[in-house]
């Protein structure tokens, strides 16, 4: 008994995406993003002393370094291709005041540091200076208190000052953190006023009341001082994503030659949405929290450290970013060599 011949039929489906994920080579040429050690900066805090690590107990692998030490790590960001850190000091109780005029002392601790780097390495690394004043006040606060309430002009006057101490003291890039309104503008004009034309100013721009900061705050000491009061009147309120454009177009207007997102990956949204408005470099934080959760679902065997790190990196990457500060840079420097990483 004959039967019909069936009719031929070309390849189903005609488009199979797959083509392009078979083999390792041609998804390498195919990606649209990469990550390298040169989108990233390395956070460090400093303490006071000589031969000093301290350990940060909420953010295990991460220490304090004395700047002898903190020279060290400098040395190896370097090594590595790390193209800047940035720097974040824990003050001594003792030198914290109301008024915050440790944050203004060209002798300090941020200042010090930054002279030794700059003494040892010259121009081989960028240097991005911290300007706020939560790690000098006893309240623990951003800015100056009256009254109960964060005042903002009062506070620039003195982030002018700290900014230009610091750019004397060789940083190469000021990063205002403290989200003041019009303190880019003014850190820029006080700058350029004291012949410091050539520094850049990296604007915390869409800075949020995020709960993920509390293991950075324990790094710098100011915890404590803060107590349960919160820095919801001059962050940015994490439902609110529209006022972070209008952040970035003023503090671009005022001079910024770089905007932060801080947080990072609870802020993918935000990073893009600029991305897709502003034609200017965009740098991510990928906080202290992020490196914390991450740190022990792989302590626990929950996740795989390095997966899911690198994955987190280049999701921040993916939306957008140009630069990510993270205490995971030295190690995913690390790992791009097809190195394993020891703490040090």
């Amino acid at each position: 008994m004959s039967h019909p011949s069936l009719p031929v039929r070309g390849p189903f489906p005609s488009t199979r995406m797959r083509r392009t994920r078979r083999h390792e080579w041609v998804r390498n040429l195919v990606r649209e993003n990469t990550l390298s050690a040169e989108h990233l900066i390395w956070p460090l805090f400093v303490c006071e002393g000589e031969g000093v690590r301290e350990a940060v107990p909420s953010m295990p692998g991460v220490n304090r370094y004395s700047i002898d030490l903190c020279l060290e790590q400098v040395a190896r960001a370097i090594e590595y291709g790390i193209p800047a850190i940035a720097l974040f000091p824990k003050t001594p109780t003792s030198k914290k005041t109301a008024q915050a005029e440790e944050a203004t002392n060209p002798n300090n601790l941020m200042c010090s540091a930054l002279r030794a780097i700059r003494d040892r390495f010259g121009d081989q690394i960028g240097l991005v200076a911290d300007v706020a004043l939560d790690p000098y006040t006893s309240h623990g606060h951003d800015g100056l208190v009256v009254n109960d309430y964060v005042v903002n002009d009062q506070t620039i006057d003195i982030l002018c000052r700290q900014a230009v101490v610091q750019a004397e003291a060789g940083a190469s890039v000021i990063a205002p953190s403290d989200m003041m309104d019009g303190r880019i503008g003014s850190i820029r004009n006080a700058l350029d006023d004291s012949g410091h034309h050539e520094v850049l100013l990296m604007s915390y721009a869409a800075k949020y009341a995020s709960a993920f900061y509390g293991p950075f705050r324990d790094a710098v000491g100011s915890a404590g001082s803060l107590g349960k009061a919160t820095k919801k009147t001059y962050q940015m309120d994490p439902a609110a994503s529209d006022e972070a454009l209008h952040e970035v177009a003023l503090d671009l207007q005022e001079g910024a030659d770089i905007v932060m997102v801080k947080p990072g990956m609870p802020y993918l949204d935000i990073v893009r949405r600029i991305r897709d408005t502003f034609a200017v470099p965009v740098a991510i934080y990928q906080v202290s929290g992020e490196y914390a959760m991450l740190t022990a679902a792989a302590q626990n065997g929950w996740l795989d450290r390095r997966s899911v790190v690198l994955e987190s990196l280049l999701s921040m990457r993916r939306a957008g970013a140009n630069m990510i500060l993270t205490y995971f840079a030295l190690e995913v420097a690390h790992y791009l060599k097809g190195e394993e990483y020891v703490a040090g």
